[in-house]
C-alpha cells in the first residue's frame, strides 16, 4: 500500500486554477446559492492532488464556498467518485451491479488482487494502481467491466486486463 502524504501538512490554499475553475461553477448557480457549486469544486480540488481529497482540501473547499465543514464532509463521503484516501495513477473502479455481477465481476476483482498484489482501496507498492468495487457504470451490454479514468473496458478475461494493464504507463 502507498504512503503519500497528504499535499500540505499546514493548511491547504486553493491554486488559482482551482479558484477560477469553481468561480466558473459558481457562476452557475444564484450568488445566494454558491454552495450548489460543491460538487465541481471537490472534483476540481481532488483532480489537483493525484486523484483524492485530504482533510485539508476539505477544509479548504468549505470554506471557500462558505459552507459548514460537514456539510462538505457529507457529500465527499456519499459520492464514490471522491476519495479520501491516496489511489494510484491508474484507479480501476469495477462495476459490481446486476449485469457484471452475473457474468463474472466478482472474479475479475478477485483476478486484479491478485494480479496486483493489493485489496480494495489499496494502491500498488509502486503507485500504480489502485483497485476499487463501484455501483453501476451504466455499460450493462458490455458486462464485466471496469473503467480507468475516463476509459471503459468491457467483456473482461484475464488475458483482456493482462493487456489493458501492461499497455498502461
Amino acid at each position: 500500500m502507498s504512503s503519500q502524504a497528504e499535499p500540505r501538512n499546514e493548511a491547504y490554499v486553493l491554486s488559482n486554477a482551482a479558484r477560477a475553475e469553481i468561480d466558473r461553477w459558481i457562476a452557475k448557480y444564484p450568488a445566494d446559492q454558491k454552495q450548489a457549486a460543491v460538487m465541481a469544486a471537490l472534483r476540481t480540488v481532488q483532480q489537483e492532488h493525484d486523484g483524492w481529497l485530504s482533510q485539508a482540501c476539505l477544509d479548504a473547499v468549505a470554506d471557500y464556498l462558505d459552507m459548514p465543514m460537514i456539510a462538505v464532509y457529507e457529500v465527499a463521503t456519499f459520492y464514490t467518485m471522491y476519495e479520501l484516501a491516496p489511489v494510484g495513477r491508474h484507479k480501476i473502479c469495477v462495476c459490481n451491479s446486476i449485469s457484471c455481477m452475473l457474468r463474472g465481476s466478482e472474479q475479475i476483482i478477485e483476478y486484479l488482487k491478485e494480479k496486483l498484489n493489493v485489496d480494495l482501496g489499496e494502491v500498488t507498492a509502486d503507485g500504480k494502481f489502485s483497485v476499487k468495487r463501484v455501483e453501476c457504470l451504466g455499460a450493462c451490454v458490455g458486462a464485466p467491466m471496469f473503467m480507468i479514468g475516463h476509459t471503459y473496458y468491457e467483456d473482461l478475461t484475464p488475458e483482456k486486463i493482462d493487456q489493458i494493464l501492461d499497455e498502461l504507463e
